[in-house]
């Protein structure tokens, strides 16, 4: 059983604690790759406005979820 690092004292799951590592681990990826990608078509379909503000869109929530999921040494 591991122990929660910002307490000590609350055990984490295996299966949690392997999912989250994933998820960690494929957040900066994900973005990379279907950022340019959605920015891209919906460029194509609907215009400049509509792509420059998906753009904005997903830069904050692709931010809040690298802050969110972020591992910073303590």
């Amino acid at each position: 059983m591991k122990l929660n690092k910002t307490n000590g004292s609350k055990p984490i799951s295996q299966p949690i604690n392997k999912m989250l590592r994933r998820f960690v681990a494929i957040t900066p990826l994900a973005g990379a790759i279907t950022f340019p990608l959605v920015v891209s078509f919906i460029m194509a379909w609907f215009g400049i406005a509509p792509g420059v503000l998906t753009a904005l869109l997903l830069s904050l929530f692709w931010f809040v979820a690298m802050l969110l999921t972020s591992e910073m040494p303590h």
